[in-house]
């Protein structure tokens, strides 16, 4: 047990938080109820499945998770594919699809479990900044075309982000839509990006959707054509462990892999980028166990596959919330809400919980750290566009795996060919240096030096043998002793150890005699089993600099030229 884990957060909670969380609660659950709603139905559940799911994953998250302000629940990408993989097996059934979500979130939470024990959170340090920066201002774009149904009244039918805006081309141009829908959609996010800038401790988000269904109750703005929320209610839920039916449990084992995956990628994206924001620190383990323990207590009260909401987080944090007991004041609040004050929540006009989610997506997209990746390198800007067009045209998934392969080609396309140097000693700075760092260095007439900065592999290898080559060739005079510095050879392969073994033949065949400096213990064990070790020989083998040219010059008295 560590600090990291939000129960031990909390039991050290600092007061002066308590506001920022309060608000923040507050403000999530004045939209999180039709949203989590609407996530509901598009998993093909009723609607208040949605409502216990979340006060339970909310709560359960707080207590474990790492991130200090991830809102962890029903979400829409699991919920389309929850809605994916069951209809086709319920055939229609109410009750098997519902039995069958449930048991679908228990094997996503038992695979995360799993993968927590395992300790497989590495997989998370894969995702690079560039990849961060793209995924989200992807999942931006996606939330706000995601929300231009709500927002302007156009009918938008569409599982992807193409179809969604070509869907809503078709309808705009078609005439569809409503007007008092789009001034209350296009007025609240406009008044959000206005005026929370302006005034970060007041509650706008809140305050906004208070003034929008004011609007909309005073002016009767239903009668043409302003939607509201639907009367929601906790009646109907089924609690307890779901069905364990062998066949069943064969059907979705692999759709419950494949939404653990998406679920995961979205958790850990989501929170480190939450975490660079506020200067605090994810565990990729701790979020492994904090998903796993969510699904399976949202299984347990008849619910589907949760994971991370961005909306949720980002309004969160613009309304001041700095810890995750924003999210038990949300949950609480979430129950108390659909007990007492249904009626008051049915009122809520659904443009303006679009333009909330609207405003909060146009936060995800970072241009100026687009900027800064285009001003650093653009290889890494290129990666982040990638990232952003691969989660747009095959949804978050496929995208953030291209954007991750992208990025170890490109990584390794640079170890492929690093750095490389003939080392020398200047008069000016000490120690050994590249000889094209310092043009007065001095070598040792005789001897070179050469550093080859990247671990040796089956990629590289053939450019280590051609950069050792051309090393010896170029000396002048040329080298009697010719030393590998493997400072920067941290790990090798047996293609990369076949290349060193040539570059000793290379070395045999002229006369050369071939040395190593600054081996690693684990490096020298495996050149030893790969027998190159052995041919050049443990005497040949130095820890430093000084010892290898107090050598040199010692055979030198021995073998006069």
């Amino acid at each position: 047990m560590t600090s990291h884990i939000g129960v031990l957060r909390l039991a050290r909670y600092d007061r002066r938080d308590l506001r920022g969380d309060l608000m923040g609660g507050m403000t999530v659950t004045a939209y999180l109820i039709p949203q989590v709603m609407a996530y509901s139905a598009l998993a093909g559940l009723p609607a208040q499945v949605g409502l216990i799911v979340i006060v339970i994953t909310m709560v359960l998250y707080a207590l474990i998770g790492s991130s200090h302000l991830l809102s962890v629940g029903p979400e829409s990408t699991t919920a389309l594919m929850t809605a994916a993989v069951l209809a086709p097996l319920a055939l229609g059934d109410a009750s098997t699809y519902a039995a069958m979500a449930a048991l679908l979130a228990l094997l996503v939470g038992g695979y995360a479990l799993l993968a927590g024990v395992l300790r497989l959170g590495f997989i998370g340090d894969l995702l690079s900044k560039p990849v961060l920066i793209g995924y989200m201002a992807g999942v931006g774009i996606i939330m706000i075309t995601s929300q231009l149904e709500k927002i302007t009244g156009v009918d938008v039918a569409g599982n992807s982000f193409l179809e969604d805006i070509s869907s809503f081309a078709r309808g705009a141009v078609a005439g569809e839509g409503n007007w008092p829908t789009v001034v209350i959609g296009l007025s609240v996010a406009g008044l959000l990006l206005w005026l929370t800038p302006r005034f970060p401790r007041v509650p706008m988000p809140l305050i906004i959707m208070l003034l929008a269904t004011a609007v909309v109750a005073v002016f009767d703005l239903e009668r043409y054509g302003v939607e509201t929320v639907d009367p929601v209610s906790f009646s109907g839920l089924s609690f307890g462990l779901p069905s364990l039916d062998l066949s069943s449990v064969q059907l979705l084992l692999l759709p419950a892999l494949g939404i653990f995956v998406v679920g995961y990628t979205d958790n850990v994206l989501t929170a480190r980028a939450f975490a660079t924001r506020s200067h605090s620190t994810v565990h990729n383990n701790q979020e492994f166990l904090a998903m796993g323990t969510a699904n399976v207590g949202g299984s347990l009260v008849g619910g589907f596959p949760v994971s991370s909401s961005a909306s949720r987080t980002i309004i969160a944090e613009a309304s001041g919330a700095r810890t995750q007991l924003y999210s038990l004041v949300s949950a609480a609040l979430v129950v108390v809400s659909v007990l007492l004050f249904s009626s008051v929540i049915s009122a809520f006009p659904k443009a303006a919980l679009g333009g909330v989610v609207a405003y909060a997506a146009i936060r995800l997209v970072d241009v100026s750290e687009f900027r800064r990746l285009w001003r650093f390198r653009r290889r890494e800007f290129l990666l982040a566009i990638s990232a952003t067009v691969g989660v747009l045209l095959f949804d978050i998934l496929y995208g953030v795996l291209a954007a991750v392969a992208i990025s170890v080609v490109e990584l390794l396309a640079r170890v492929a060919r690093p750095h490389n140097a003939v080392l020398g000693q200047s008069p000016e700075v000490a120690g050994w240096h590249d000889v094209d760092d310092y043009p007065d260095t001095e070598q040792i007439p005789g001897l070179v030096i050469f550093r080859y900065d990247s671990p040796l592999f089956f990629a590289n290898a053939e450019d280590f043998a051609a950069k050792c080559r051309a090393a010896i060739d170029e000396a002048v005079p040329p080298p009697r002793w010719f030393v590998l510095n493997m400072d920067g050879n941290t790990e090798v392969d047996i293609t990369g150890l076949d290349a060193l073994e040539d570059v000793r033949r290379y070395c045999e065949d002229r006369g050369i005699v071939m040395a190593l400096d600054h081996v690693k213990q684990e490096v020298r064990r495996m050149l030893d089993r790969h027998g190159v070790g052995l041919r050049i020989g443990r005497d040949r083998m130095y820890p430093t600099h000084p010892t290898v040219v107090a050598a040199f010059q010692e055979w030198e008295r021995q073998h006069p030229a």
